[in-house]
């Protein structure tokens, strides 16, 4: 899936048919520990580009997904891209000119990516094919997409309709919450697990012509994998933007506030009843994100962060155990730029980072979190 092989620990799909369609170091280990005989280190993967790492768009280059095995996907050069190891291979597009990103993968080996542009859209495709499938309803795809390990696929359109696919065919439409006020859309659909769970982010933007009260902001958005109705979760400060939900519907993401650039890590826990909380920053930087939960790890990782224009340290990749500070990964450069996006229970951790020649690449961290450290401020 999108984080991981998302994994081979996620058995027991309950997807019934009719729901389903729906500088100094202090090392830390984490709780979910490196699979035995793992050698921590940083592995660099073949890349198409040279790009440098830009702190508006992070993403340009990296892992942005871990499969089963030695399977990884993301982009380089602008182009989708899949690795068995640190090979890299092409993904098949229409165009020589299309761009685009796979952002997920499950145990079977079914990647899933997006097009982008003015006429972009979600695909879905496989190791040795041929060609790309477009998954039909996709047209204008905004955001962010995933498959669980039962192929279902999740994204939304461009004019703010979820939808879930099911072997290249469209399944369903994910209604908002029965009580949305009015003006809300739904503006992201970013993740699935194995019991089916989806997760968004749900924005509502309405005057009332009445009062002329001006209603704004964003909530999170569950749709459960039973078939029940969506449920809203409790909205963060600025804009809520998650990211990523695991086995046991854990969801991570972070707070936004736009004007000032600022990123707060967030979490929410089942049932949901209580607002979501932030561990904290790592001790070097005011602001990060959480973009991606292990499977069943309770491992988060995401990217210290310091706005573009005021950077004291370059952006770190940064991992949470789950208790505990929020911890650094280490760059693969000194004083170079460095963005995690993706973790699997085996202890990977995917993304990015620059090397000593200045350029970005991808990257991916074994034994993650026997790497991660507390650096001394």
């Amino acid at each position: 899936m999108r984080s991981s092989a998302r994994s081979s620990a996620r058995s027991g799909v309950r997807l019934a048919a009719a729901a389903v369609v729906l500088a100094g170091v202090v090392t830390t280990a984490g709780p979910a520990s490196a699979a035995a005989g793992c050698a921590p280190k940083i592995q660099v993967l073949g890349s198409l580009g040279t790009s440098a790492y830009d702190p508006g768009n992070p993403q340009t280059e990296g892992v942005l997904a871990l499969g089963a095995g030695r399977l990884s996907v993301g982009v380089s050069g602008a182009r989708p891209v899949f690795w068995t190891g640190a090979t890299l291979h092409r993904v098949p597009l229409p165009t020589a000119d299309a761009r685009g990103e796979l952002v997920a993968a499950n145990k079977g080996g079914l990647m899933v990516g997006r097009v982008l542009g003015a006429d972009g859209y979600v695909f879905t495709y496989r190791a040795g094919a041929p060609a790309i499938t477009r998954l039909p309803g996709s047209d204008y795809a905004y955001g962010d997409a995933d498959v669980n390990d039962a192929g279902y696929v999740v994204s939304r359109d461009g004019t703010g309709v979820g939808l879930v696919w099911k072997d290249g065919l469209k399944a369903r439409e994910l209604p908002l919450p029965g009580d949305a006020g009015p003006g809300t859309r739904l503006d992201l659909v970013t993740a699935v697990n194995n019991k089916g769970d989806v997760l968004g982010m749900a924005r509502q933007d309405y005057e009332d012509p009445e009062t002329g009260a001006h209603h704004q902001g964003t909530y999170p958005v569950i749709w459960p994998g039973d078939g029940g109705p969506a449920k809203a979760l409790a909205p963060t400060a600025q804009e809520s933007h998650v990211q990523d939900l695991d086995e046991a519907g854990r969801v991570v993401g972070y707070d936004w506030y736009g004007p000032g650039y600022r990123f707060t890590p967030w979490t929410w826990a089942p049932p949901y009843s209580a607002p979501g909380t932030s561990p904290g920053v790592l001790n070097t930087h005011p602001y990060g994100t959480f973009e991606a939960i292990g499977p069943n790890s309770g491992v988060s990782v995401g990217t210290a962060r310091f706005h573009p224009e005021e950077q004291a340290v370059p952006d770190q990749a940064q991992l949470w155990p789950g208790t505990g500070p929020v911890l650094a990964l280490p760059r693969l450069s000194p004083n170079r730029a460095s963005t995690a996006a993706s973790v699997a229970d085996d202890g990977r951790v995917g993304g990015a980072a620059i090397n000593a020649k200045g350029t970005l690449k991808p990257v991916i961290w074994t034994c993650a979190t026997r790497q991660a450290y507390l650096p001394q401020p």
